[in-house]
């Protein structure tokens, strides 16, 4: 049946989003700044600014809203702008679900795999933030759905730590140097396993206001990232060098985006493991498997390489 979904936002996430829901058949209307977004027959772009506009027309007659805008990545962007603009969000959506992308900064550091009901109690700087925005949503009227997920790899993901700056020096032959420590297990989260996600959780009353974890394959360290990069390129693994914890900590102590990889050195750090097992029972899907992910990943970006920014 042909229903109407509307997708704030055409980065990596909202943009994959849009695409499986035309897929399935919908009727798409993604909202941007820009009017930026996939193009189709399914699909409708809009030029709305979320922050100042009336949005309660674009909404309207929508079965689901999907949220995946966002704002500088920075913590004092993120204090002044977030909350506000999800609250705008909520409440022009006036009863129709409204599903965020989340991210594991609520849960702060656990020692051991992060699961659904591990703590979501983090307060410093940017983790803090994620925590009162879950706090907001769950206090709102209208229904939503958060799916957290790891760090983000796919097609269309270019700003992040396996996205440009692991694979443009890896297809050209060059040094990669990855943060804090390239042998530790870490998860990565394949953006159509988590747009695929919100889109289930979206037609289904039952998993409403929710914290659900998108489908991430089991944990692999920095180094075999790189190496199934590598595979998938047909290429030798580059040679990998690490930029260390302390130098990234001294380098936090001065304002800018330094100071904002800090928040999170913590992933790098140490195990950073997430535990959809739960989840993917809910949802009645698995993650695709990272040899496959990879390959799609560079597939895309040999044919592609454009620069796709994070948010709306």
């Amino acid at each position: 049946m042909n229903e109407l979904h509307v997708v704030i936002g055409a980065g990596p996430v909202g943009w994959t989003v849009a695409e499986q829901l035309a897929a399935l058949g919908h009727s798409v209307r993604v909202l941007t700044r820009s009017g930026s977004g996939p193009e189709g027959p399914m699909v409708e772009r809009r030029s709305v600014d979320i922050e100042s506009d009336d949005l309660g027309p674009h909404l309207d007659g929508a079965t689901a809203v999907y949220h995946c805008a966002h704002v500088a990545y920075e913590n004092t962007v993120w204090r002044e702008k977030l909350e506000a603009m999800e609250k705008r969000v909520l409440d022009a959506a006036a009863g129709t679900v409204v599903v965020f992308p989340e991210s594991l900064y609520a849960y702060g550091r656990v020692d051991g795999p992060i699961s659904e009901d591990s703590p979501r109690e983090a307060t410093f700087r940017k983790l803090g933030v994620r925590t009162q925005l879950l706090a907001a949503r769950d206090r709102h009227s209208t229904p939503t759905v958060s799916i957290a997920a790891s760090d983000f790899y796919g097609p269309r993901v270019t700003i992040s730590h396996m996205g440009e700056r692991v694979i443009t020096p890896l297809l050209a032959g060059k040094t990669i140097r990855v943060i804090a420590a390239a042998d530790l297990p870490h998860s990565f989260t394949y953006v159509p396993d988590f747009a695929a996600a919100m889109i289930t959780a979206a037609a289904s009353p039952s998993m409403w206001n929710t914290v659900l974890h998108a489908p991430t394959a089991p944990a692999v360290s920095q180094r075999a990232m790189i190496e199934m990069y590598s595979a998938a390129a047909h290429l030798p693994t580059p040679k990998v060098g690490v930029v260390p914890a302390w130098v990234m900590q001294a380098l936090s102590v001065v304002p800018g985006p330094m100071k904002e990889l800090g928040d999170t050195l913590y992933q790098f750090r140490y195990p950073f493991v997430l535990d959809s097992s739960r989840s993917e029972a809910i949802l009645g899907r698995g993650p695709t498997s990272l040899a496959d992910g990879t390959a799609d990943t560079i597939a895309w970006w040999k044919s592609s390489q454009p620069a796709v920014p994070i948010g709306n």
